[in-house]
């Protein structure tokens, strides 16, 4: 997977869901991280790829993005079971 692909499939996790970096690069999630950190796109969606457990890699700054969105959180973590979008699924 390239950082086009990596990227393409950043952007289609719609406002108010959230993706895991496995979901965005299964075998290789750090690689999701990666692209992400160097990519200079002012309105690439960053904030909603968290990781697999709902953690944030980004803190507060993340975390009001996604509020902001209507993401709701278990205690610190994202809460995976409801607002979680795989790649490639026709969930909207």
């Amino acid at each position: 997977m390239d950082e086009v692909e990596v990227l393409e499939r950043v952007r289609a996790v719609p406002p108010g869901r959230v993706a895991a970096y496995s979901d965005i690069t299964p075998h290789a999630p750090r690689l999701a991280g990666s692209v992400l950190s160097d990519s200079l796109e002012a309105d690439l969606p960053w904030h909603r790829i968290v990781r697999a457990d709902g953690s944030l890699a980004k803190g507060n700054r993340q975390k009001e993005l996604l509020i902001a969105e209507g993401v709701r959180f278990v205690g610190e973590r994202v809460d995976m079971a409801r607002f979680r979008i795989e790649c490639g699924s026709s969930e909207t």
